[in-house]
């Protein structure tokens, strides 16, 4: 069976995984290095601080390491790779071997600047007066929550969404990019990927949805640095304060927009002016993808006897629960239903696996069961993992098969061959026959050739 993995990796490691012209271009603004430097493990940001001031002098990595008390020294290790992955620190190797860093002139003298003169916010909020009454936090977390259930809605059925609903094409861009799939004449159905990106939790839905926004940005003409500049940019705002759209450049009006359609931003139109007020789910935007400040209750309680019952009024939810289960009834808040082995058969041709299913209705335990160790039955999560190992039962590896050696001498120096080249899957030492793999039969041919 197919196995598609979508790995959502964190804002740093997109920023990480820049050029190093872009990198540099980033550290060009102070907005940025402040939320690099926030994102350090703690490690790294004592490194950083204690050789902010330091000449262009390089230290050397011994000079480091008797920073660290002997325990740490896996702590250690991940700091300096962290460093090195974002340029901050630029490693070299002399004549004699010993390795030194150095710390990053631009980000050096930008983060300087900013200890100096305080932290200065990349736009004021606009006054009270103007904007009349903005949303309560509640009320904008409660929007981003429908806002990103209306994304969701928009990927598994397009139909089921309101008729108002509509998003961008640059959005609609990311998706048909591996969650979605377009044929002719019929509506976009979701690929197997596409399937695996609803069972995780918000955190990584975002940070996925981000990095794919980001770098398909160059195919719209648009730089991704630019992006992640501002993308960072806005987690230095505050959450539920109204911004004038008038401060945004063209690239940066575009893009709120479609930040808009995640719910990241709620834009609102004044008599004369427009703005827009970031949610928790922009101001979160450099923090740790572990994070779980932003993920909702949970509502599946799952019963030794495969019953599940799931608190919830949202369509997504009911939609998602489809995939690997039997839903026999839905009450306005609350869905019924069973997981079968027809309905798990299902959900493994659609390329989701039992570790996927497992983890979602764990992630999503209702708080009377979410205490519980485990959280979904023991039989239940063994089952599970059972049934999709009835479809594994046959592997289909294509092969050849070898016989009639001329000698013992032969076969087993034949037998030594494949093993060295990890390609012998089975060997019958009485009558000298044996099987690898296609991939290395034309070495084999040639080897058997000059044992002749």
């Amino acid at each position: 069976m197919p196995q598609v993995r979508i790995i959502a990796k964190s804002f740093m490691d997109m920023v990480a995984s820049l050029p190093a012209s872009k990198l540099d271009k980033l550290y060009q603004n102070v907005f940025i290095c402040e939320a690099i430097l926030r994102s350090l493990p703690p490690l790294a940001k004592k490194y950083v601080l204690q050789l902010l001031y330091v000449d262009d002098a390089p230290i050397t990595a011994k000079t480091l390491e008797e920073w660290v008390l002997a325990d740490g020294s896996s702590k250690h290790k991940v700091a300096i790779d962290r460093l090195i992955q974002l340029r901050i620190f630029t490693e070299t190797v002399d004549r004699k071997k010993e390795v030194t860093y150095k710390l990053n002139s631009t980000f050096q003298s930008n983060l300087q600047k900013h200890l100096k003169n305080g932290g200065v916010l990349p736009r004021e909020a606009m006054p009270a007066n103007v904007t009349a009454r903005l949303p309560s936090l509640d009320e904008l977390g409660q929007y981003a929550l429908e806002q990103w259930e209306r994304f969701l809605l928009h990927l598994i059925s397009p139909s089921q969404t309101d008729a108002r609903t509509s998003f961008s094409s640059s959005m609609m861009r990311v998706f048909q990019r591996g969650l979605l799939t377009q044929r002719d004449k019929e509506d976009p159905t979701l690929t197997e990927g596409g399937f695996q990106f609803l069972l995780m939790d918000t955190n990584a839905q975002l940070w996925y949805i981000i990095r794919e926004y980001i770098s398909n940005s160059e195919e719209r003409g648009i730089d991704p640095a630019d992006l992640i500049s501002f993308l960072l940019e806005l987690s230095f705002h505050v959450t539920g304060e109204a911004y004038n759209m008038n401060t945004l450049s063209d690239i940066q009006g575009i893009m709120i927009k479609d930040l808009a359609d995640l719910g990241l931003v709620k834009l609102q139109q004044g008599r004369k002016e427009s703005w827009f007020i970031p949610t928790k789910l922009a101001t979160n935007l450099s923090v740790s993808l572990s994070d779980s400040s932003f993920r909702k209750q949970g509502f599946v309680v799952v019963e030794t006897n495969f019953r599940m019952y799931a608190y919830s009024t949202s369509k997504v939810h009911c939609a998602i629960l489809r995939f690997f289960a039997k839903v026999e009834y839905q009450l306005p808040n609350l869905i019924v239903g069973a997981i079968t082995k027809e309905s798990l058969y299902d959900a493994f041709k659609k390329g989701i696996t039992a570790d996927q299913i497992i983890s979602f209705l764990q992630q999503n335990a209702h708080p009377r069961v979410a205490e519980k160790i485990p959280s979904v039955p023991e039989n239940v999560t063994d089952q599970i993992r059972l049934w999709e190992a009835d479809l594994n039962r046959v592997e289909m590896i294509p092969s050849h098969f070898y016989d009639e050696f001329p000698s013992r001498d032969v076969f087993e120096a034949a037998c030594d061959y494949a093993r060295e080249w990890s390609g012998l899957l089975w060997e019958d030492s009485k009558r000298m026959r044996l099987v690898v793999k296609a991939e290395i039969h034309m070495n084999m041919r040639e080897f058997l050739r000059g044992q002749k």
